[in-house]
């Protein structure tokens, strides 16, 4: 290929290029404005190293108790055996 055939084809990539970066903005422009989101996540600024961790949470979560304390009453009516809730409760704390 010659020089001003590598050019036009540098040119034409730089076009193709430019055009699919366009749509992708308009299309992220078109999800963030049906969702509400108007932040841009590309330029999110990170938080500081100084700011504080944030709590720790006090209690399991509600869900997860009263997950547990469903399966604890099918298995005293008898409707799952132990083993049924061994293995459910294990799946829930994540062992």
């Amino acid at each position: 290929m010659g020089l001003m055939a590598n050019r036009a084809a540098a040119r034409m990539q730089a076009r193709q290029t430019y055009r699919t970066m366009s749509r992708m903005q308009r299309r992220r422009s078109y999800v963030q404005d049906r969702m509400g989101m108007k932040e841009d996540f590309s330029s999110r600024q990170e938080q500081p190293a100084e700011a504080a961790p944030a709590p720790a949470p006090a209690a399991p979560e509600p869900g997860y108790v009263g997950e547990l304390e469903r399966l604890s009453q099918l298995r005293d009516q008898s409707i799952i055996t132990n083993e049924d809730f061994e293995a459910k409760k294990k799946q829930l704390l994540g062992i």
